[in-house]
């Protein structure tokens, strides 16, 4: 099968075009519209054989981009399809569900209607995400669609855990509470991850390290709680958010600072965390070289930073009465062996103990990383939130 899987933003497009025979999965091309709606919009295409091709070129509207995504596929110069019958179907990737998803779905108006009601709830994802599925549909009339949802994996997490002490009202008006997000990536991983344990009734804690993190408890394949909230700013400091904080820290900025709802919101998502406290930048490579260079913000964030994790490790190893594996994924998780040591550090009471040598060793191929004596095995594993989508699409596309 041939799956084209799409993550469509306010005003760019990703898209990867995937092969699936059997166990095998290909990419078969990949690209990046930018700038839609804005001047200087181009898209940048490349292939499995090293083909590539840019061009800047109005791209008005999502519509459009759809066009020439589908235009680049088809290219005798720089293609890989000879025809758009060859497309099965389409992955969407949804940040935001609701309740009302707890795993992928075939697309239809009630769908749609769905995704539009979580417009509260993800105001700057969701409507970018029907734009793209919307244009889709225009563009690929009868190949099946289907949505992804970035909250669904946390669907099985229990109400004490997904609930806040608001008025219970509140939740039934607006729908506050824990939802969760990287859903998709936290899924992948697990299912890695029980494969490299050989036992589906371990209990692991997932650790999706990047420009945003979030880490997710899982108890036999099934998420239990998760760092993240009703939004995608609590947890651990981010690359530009700020996590946890009290939250009358929002009200005292309000009027301290005198400022309004959505300039504080802009604070906390855009100038906060490791931005925010070292003044350095939001990269953590950017940090750590900063940090060695005696930058002590930029050494005291990533401290911040691995205290936390280490904090929802260990309050998760307890709400689970125990842990069997601990995981890193994404470009944090993945890459920062400093940061995966400083985290897994005095560990040692829960029987994590990881092998030095091990940590820094890097990999393309998923590994293991923990000593020899650790009673928790650690595990660095490559997320692949597009193949996922990918896999659920051709799943529900038969």
């Amino acid at each position: 099968m041939k799956i084209l899987v799409v993550n469509a933003g306010s005003s760019s497009l990703k898209y990867q075009l995937f092969e699936l025979k059997d166990e095998e999965q290909q990419v078969l091309a990949n690209g990046l519209c930018e700038r839609i709606g804005i001047d200087g919009a181009n898209i940048s295409h490349e292939t499995n054989t090293g083909k590539t091709f840019k061009l800047e070129t109005e791209m008005p509207d999502h519509t459009v981009a759809v066009k020439l995504v589908i235009d680049a596929l088809l290219s005798p110069m720089h293609g890989v399809l000879k025809s758009l019958d060859e497309v099965d179907a389409v992955g969407h990737r949804v940040v935001h569900g609701g309740e009302k998803f707890a795993e992928s779905v075939l697309i239809t108006e009630d769908v749609k209607q769905a995704i539009k009601d979580c417009y509260p709830l993800a105001p700057l994802h969701n409507p970018a995400n029907i734009m793209g599925i919307e244009a889709c549909e225009k563009a690929m009339p009868g190949i099946k669609q289907v949505a992804v949802f970035d909250t669904a994996f946390h669907q099985t997490i229990p109400a004490k855990a997904y609930m806040y002490a608001l008025p219970y009202d509140l939740y039934e008006k607006h729908g506050i509470r824990r939802y969760g997000f990287h859903g998709t990536s936290h899924s992948y991983v697990a299912e890695q991850a029980y494969k490299m344990l050989d036992n589906p009734k371990a209990k692991i804690i997932t650790c999706h390290l990047g420009n945003g993190s979030s880490i997710s408890a899982i108890d036999a394949g099934k998420c239990m709680d998760t760092s993240m909230g009703m939004t995608p700013l609590a947890g651990v400091p981010m690359g530009t958010r700020c996590g946890d904080i009290d939250p009358a820290i929002v009200t005292f900025l309000m009027e301290q600072e005198n400022l309004s709802s959505k300039e504080v919101d802009n604070l906390m998502n855009k100038e906060s965390g490791f931005l925010g406290v070292s003044g350095v930048g939001s990269d953590c490579r950017d940090l750590e070289q900063a940090a060695d260079e005696g930058n002590e913000r930029a050494d005291l964030i990533n401290k911040m930073f691995a205290y936390d994790c280490k904090k929802y490790i260990g309050s998760y190893a307890a709400a689970m009465n125990g842990v069997d594996a601990i995981i890193f994924t994404a470009g944090i998780g993945e890459n920062a062996s400093t940061v995966r040591a400083a985290i897994c550090q005095d560990l040692d009471f829960l029987g994590i103990k990881m092998d030095e040598e091990k940590n820094k060793v890097r990999s393309k191929e998923n590994i293991e990383i923990s000593a020899a004596d650790s009673k928790v095995k650690i595990f660095v594993i490559r997320t692949n939130e597009e193949l996922k989508i990918a896999l659920d699409t051709a799943r529900l596309a038969v």
